[in-house]
């Protein structure tokens, strides 16, 4: 058997967290949750942390790493009175609880752990396909399949508008262009703008993963 490159307290760590975290959004906003990227790319660390498997962790770091920079500079911004999106201000709503933001959090940390992961690990060129793919997957199943915001007001904790899917603003559907052909771009605008540089910055500058 090959030693272990990643310690086990770590996967331990992170195991209890998704242990605590999966439950309670199920409960609180529904199992349609689970859609969005960064909440898929939370569940791939799992299977990467336990078997060493750079492709999950390398896909999902293709996936998020951009966006979740954005919530990161934003959430800074945020904590000196100047947010620069506003996409982080639930995270200073005091009528959010404290508990449902402090697990939020992990928009914060869990790109800076996937770079450690990817770098332990390597990084799996197939990555770029590979999640790709599965945002295809993913978008085409939120459009068609998912609800368009705003909100129900008799359940407003519901997911709408997942992965931006209906437009930017999670409060009404974008209104610029007709709907499938916003949904067309989207489709081509992340693998192009987002996806793709992420995968070159990574293949560039982090070892290759090593097979076993």
């Amino acid at each position: 058997m090959r030693p272990s490159r990643l310690p086990l307290i770590v996967k331990l760590a992170y195991s209890l967290f998704l242990a605590v975290l999966i439950p309670y959004y199920w409960r609180s906003y529904g199992p349609t949750n689970f859609l969005y990227f960064c909440d898929v790319a939370l569940l791939l660390t799992l299977p990467a942390l336990w078997r060493e498997w750079s492709l999950p962790a390398s896909a999902a770091l293709v996936g998020i790493l951009l966006p979740q920079l954005l919530w990161m500079v934003d959430f800074l911004a945020s904590l000196t009175g100047h947010p620069l999106t506003g996409m982080t201000a639930y995270m200073f709503n005091p009528a959010i609880p404290l508990f449902t933001r402090s697990l939020s959090f992990f928009h914060f940390w869990l790109p800076l752990f996937l770079l450690w992961l990817v770098y332990r690990l390597g990084y799996d060129k197939r990555a770029f396909v590979s999640w790709t793919l599965a945002a295809w997957g993913l978008l085409l199943i939120c459009y068609f399949f998912m609800p368009a915001p705003p909100a129900p007001a008799d359940n407003p904790a519901l997911p709408v508008n997942i992965n931006y899917v209906f437009g930017p603003s999670d409060s009404a559907a974008q209104q610029w262009m007709p709907p499938l052909l916003y949904l067309a771009l989207l489709l081509l605008a992340l693998p192009l703008l987002v996806f793709w540089p992420t995968h070159w910055l990574l293949q560039r500058f982090f070892p290759p993963a090593v097979k076993h």
